[in-house]
């Protein structure tokens, strides 16, 4: 499983900034909403790259039969 980080800046003016490593797809929202509920108003989010590639689920699926 890949890394997963979060980053956060405190400026001066107190704003917040944060960033998410490693985490793909609509899952980075989800990983932080908590966090940012707590922080207070979000005034601005700008996805990465990351946030818009799509998760990848395998399966597979085996038949069998019996004789």
């Amino acid at each position: 499983m890949p890394q997963r980080t979060v980053r956060f800046t405190i400026r001066p003016d107190g704003r917040v900034e944060e960033r998410v490593e490693g985490v793909a797809g609509p899952a980075c929202q989800q990983l932080t909403e908590r966090l940012e509920a707590a922080l207070g108003t979000v005034e601005r989010q700008e996805p990465t790259a990351e946030a818009f590639q799509q998760t990848n689920t395998q399966s597979q699926s085996l038949s069998a039969q019996l004789n």
